[in-house]
């Protein structure tokens, strides 16, 4: 049943390509795996998936010990300053930057244990009251900010968009994002590489690869509906 919903998405994200005159090596898949249990992961590492997305940092943590050390983690959720310590050794990528203060916490961690830690900043591209992000006109002066900071490197940007019955509807959102990774790497900033968007989830991965997404976050698509009790 899993390895059916991986070949689901893949087939989907090769028509979205070939749609779009994309090269599908173009496309990361991460595997959101959020409340998911460590076998089914493994079930999913075993067929060959290496790149999985988690929203809490306990998870990386409890997941990262057990699982084997060749994963790469993606830390897609809110993350509180106060957790950085727990997964700044751990993940390939944190995509959820939205703050000086986050950056700069994460900053001090990499620093002690000097390494270099790649980050998404996190963008509101629909401007929505209940999600994290910056939005989308403070984004330039964000990675300003950030980039000057020396163990951290900016690789890009991140959303969320609107869940939405129609995925077309967030076409606009994917378009806004792109548009100022684009305004952003013209300005040819140190430390600053705009080479990564991750957008686009279950519901409208394939309209976000069609925009110009360079990593879409698939959960339920692949794993299933999620049990929160």
């Amino acid at each position: 049943m899993l390895k059916n919903n991986f070949d689901e998405v893949e087939a989907r994200i090769q028509a979205a390509c070939a749609r779009s005159g994309r090269k599908r090596e173009e496309i990361t898949l991460i595997a959101v795996s959020k409340t998911k249990p460590v076998e089914m992961l493994q079930e999913a590492y075993d067929f060959g998936t290496r790149i999985f997305g988690e929203n809490k940092v306990q998870e990386i943590v409890d997941k990262y010990e057990v699982l084997p050390k060749d994963i790469s983690w993606h830390m897609i959720g809110h993350l509180q300053r106060n957790k950085v310590k727990y997964i700044v050794d751990k993940v390939k990528l944190i995509h959820s930057v939205d703050s000086l203060r986050l950056a700069e916490a994460i900053e001090k961690e990499a620093a002690k244990r000097d390494i270099i830690v790649d980050i998404l900043i996190e963008v509101n591209a629909a401007k929505e009251d209940t999600k994290f992000g910056v939005m989308p006109e403070e984004a330039e002066d964000l990675v300003s900010e950030i980039a000057l900071l020396p163990h951290i490197r900016i690789m890009g940007l991140m959303t969320i968009a609107p869940f939405v019955e129609n995925p077309e509807e967030n076409r606009i959102y994917f378009q806004r994002l792109r548009k100022l990774a684009v305004d952003i790497d013209e300005k040819k900033s140190d430390n600053v590489n705009m080479s990564i968007l991750s957008m686009g989830m279950t519901n409208d991965y394939e309209v976000a690869i069609e925009e110009g997404a360079t990593m879409v976050r698939v959960g339920t698509g692949l794993f299933g509906a999620r049990n929160y009790t």
